[in-house]
């Protein structure tokens, strides 16, 4: 079984990206999106990121706060339902970066987007529809990406880069991964 009490490691993207989340913490703080436990924002914290951390559990939360606390750090985590609507509890174009991994709410993404400071970072992974042929995982339709469909979600940033791709060892996951920059205009 799986020890819960401490999240996995922080996907591929986010690990490659650090010296530019680095950057982008300059123009703001980093804001992981459905953060969980805390996969990817105790890293963050770790590498002295300012984070905050948005989920709907509050017992995430709580871990989450825990586990930074124990780093010396406090982390701003702000509970809410994401699918409740289109907005997030946040102002628009404060964030240096928004991160998102394995979360999928469309309505959202123009939200996630106007988050973002000028010069802003979107690093996105989530699954794809060719997770449905694998015998795990999500396979709703409503989690789950269409090929090339990522990109367009995010019609008023740049993309950087952009592929899908099987993931992860031993079982792996049917994923897209997103890098987009908010124009500074």
């Amino acid at each position: 079984m799986p020890d819960i009490s401490r999240p996995p490691q922080p996907s591929r993207l986010f690990v490659s990206h650090l010296e530019r989340l680095r950057s982008a913490g300059r123009l703001g703080p980093l804001v992981d999106v459905a953060c969980g436990r805390g996969r990817h924002a105790v890293p963050a914290v770790r590498a002295g990121l300012p984070l905050i951390g948005l989920d709907r559990s509050p017992q995430f939360l709580a871990d989450l706060r825990r586990e930074a606390q124990a780093l010396g750090e406090d982390v701003p985590c702000i509970r809410a339902d994401l699918e409740s609507g289109p907005t997030l509890p946040l102002r628009e174009g404060i964030c240096g970066a928004v991160l998102v991994f394995r979360y999928l709410h469309r309505p959202l993404c123009d939200a996630l987007a106007a988050l973002l400071a000028p010069g802003g970072l979107l690093l996105y992974e989530t699954f794809t529809a060719a997770q449905r042929d694998l015998p795990y995982g999500p396979n709703r339709p409503e989690f789950l990406l269409a090929e090339g469909e990522l990109p367009g979600l995010f019609p008023s940033l740049e993309i950087e880069s952009y592929e899908e791709l099987e993931s992860g060892r031993p079982r792996p996951d049917a994923i897209a991964r997103l890098v987009a920059r908010k124009p500074i205009t």
